[in-house]
């Protein structure tokens, strides 16, 4: 491995160089494992710790297949899957391993009593299998995390409608949270060359969910002058969103949890900001009664913000706690779309303030690979910028996922992989000079 890390540190290193460099037997991974499935079973997802269930394992390096690359990872990041899967919430993961694995005989090397997590990456191409012709040994890359089989018609207009459809480090295994990956030669996107690897791991499943759900025809269909409504604002995903809309000439109405973060979204350039802990919303009277005062509360802030206007689109991703408000505050025909569900899955709403209100409702699930490339050629052209905000080594990947669990951190969390440190694989030091300031917005928080 250290024959490895040194041929991309030098910066110097041919393809021929690291295609010669022998593909070490085994690695250092985060993994979860399958006899711990039940470690917190009868406890709530909110008391559960992803430090104690996600572990640090040499792991044996898979086999390369058709159509795949080995990748050395130099840098990660943490996304709310990884934590559901060290949650073993809403299931463990390993159902995901074990029906895949029954789909062919290439397939069953994914099903294992171990999960390598992660569905972010920034490193360097090793090896290609066959059939890969747009990638080499030596490409510095980051991947996106859909991974598509496209063997029926449905996938071929867009690949998310694949129903082989699965996200890579949560539905498939060797994920990016280690020192090697595997992934299909089509998850591959060129490096943002201003950006370190922390940098560059960063942006991939938030930036591109986001592309899709706000942006993208699939989903919301921004447009200027748009009112976006955007739910955690400062978080993974919200932070993305708020750049997507400013980009877009949008106008967006930020929602965080503290002082801190309504002001991480001023130094956005957000102008309208709801700091929703100082407000005192309670959305929710009890586990089962929503409180409409508090929706209709709410809309009067939002007018307030907006001089009077309600949300064209609202981009929602908490779920249980804040969609019947979703829904009641957008505007007369507007959309709602929604790519998750961090606070639960069942949802409720008042459904008069969707029919008789033409309102919509859309369901996004991260992008397929067209428009995830759109979002990371947005980044390496600068005008989309990481969220990074804080970044551990890879043995404290639980602590990482702990801090997005408890939502102590702003933006995005990065592990450090195979890079040795901070601060390298910047290839184009102009264009980062120029964004110097907007890259970093975000690590001055700490909490």
């Amino acid at each position: 491995m250290d024959e490895i890390v040194s041929a991309v540190l030098s910066g110097e290193a041919t393809s021929e160089d690291f295609a010669a460099l022998p593909v070490p037997q085994d690695y250092r991974a985060t993994v979860v494992l399958a006899d711990e499935v039940d470690m917190f079973k009868g406890m709530p997802a909110s008391d559960r710790d992803p430090a104690k269930s996600l572990h640090m394992h040499r792991v044996a390096t898979p086999e390369l297949g058709p159509g795949e690359a080995l990748i050395a990872v130099m840098a990660s990041a943490v996304n709310y899957n990884t934590v559901w899967t060290a949650l073993f919430e809403p299931l463990p993961t390993f159902d995901f391993l074990r029906r895949y694995g029954r789909t062919s005989p290439l397939a069953a090397r994914h099903d294992l009593p171990y999960h390598v997590v992660g569905s972010d990456l920034a490193g360097v191409v090793l090896r290609t299998g066959p059939g890969v012709s747009a990638w080499k040994p030596g490409d510095e890359v980051v991947a996106h995390c859909l991974s598509v089989e496209l063997e029926s018609a449905d996938g071929h207009n867009d690949t998310m409608l694949d129903p082989a459809q699965r996200i890579w480090g949560f539905e498939t295994n060797f994920g990016g949270l280690a020192e090697l990956s595997l992934v299909k030669a089509n998850q591959l996107m060129p490096k943002p060359a201003h950006l370190t690897w922390e940098e560059a791991a960063s942006p991939g499943l938030v930036n591109s969910t986001a592309y899709r759900q706000l942006v993208s025809s699939n989903g919301a269909a921004m447009k200027q002058g748009d009112t976006v409504l955007i739910w955690g604002a400062s978080g993974g995903l919200g932070s993305y969103a708020t750049q997507l809309a400013l980009s877009g000439g949008a106008i967006p109405v930020c929602v965080v949890s503290s002082p801190e973060k309504a002001e991480t979204c001023r130094r956005m350039g957000a102008e309208l900001v709801i700091d929703r802990s100082a407000e005192g919303y309670r959305f929710w009277k009890n586990e089962h009664e929503q409180d409409p005062k508090e929706w209709r509360r709410f809309g009067a802030k939002i007018r307030e913000l907006t001089g009077g206007e309600d949300p064209d689109i609202v981009f929602e991703h908490p779920g249980r706690e804040t969609f019947g408000a979703s829904v009641y505050v957008t505007r007369r025909g507007g959309t709602i779309v929604t790519c998750a569900s961090t606070s639960g899955y069942q949802h409720q709403y008042d459904n008069r303030y969707l029919w008789m209100n033409l309102k919509r409702i859309i369901g996004t699930h991260f992008a397929n690979y067209r428009e995830a490339w759109e979002a990371n050629r947005l980044v390496s052209r600068g005008k989309i910028h990481p969220t990074l905000s804080n970044v551990y080594p890879l043995e404290d990947a639980g602590q990482a996922a702990l801090d997005v669990h408890r939502n102590v951190h702003q933006g995005k969390v990065g592990v450090l992989c195979l890079a040795p440190e901070e601060g390298l694989g910047v290839r184009n030091h102009e264009l980062r000079e120029r964004h110097l300031d907007a890259i970093n917005r975000f690590r001055t928080f700490q909490e």
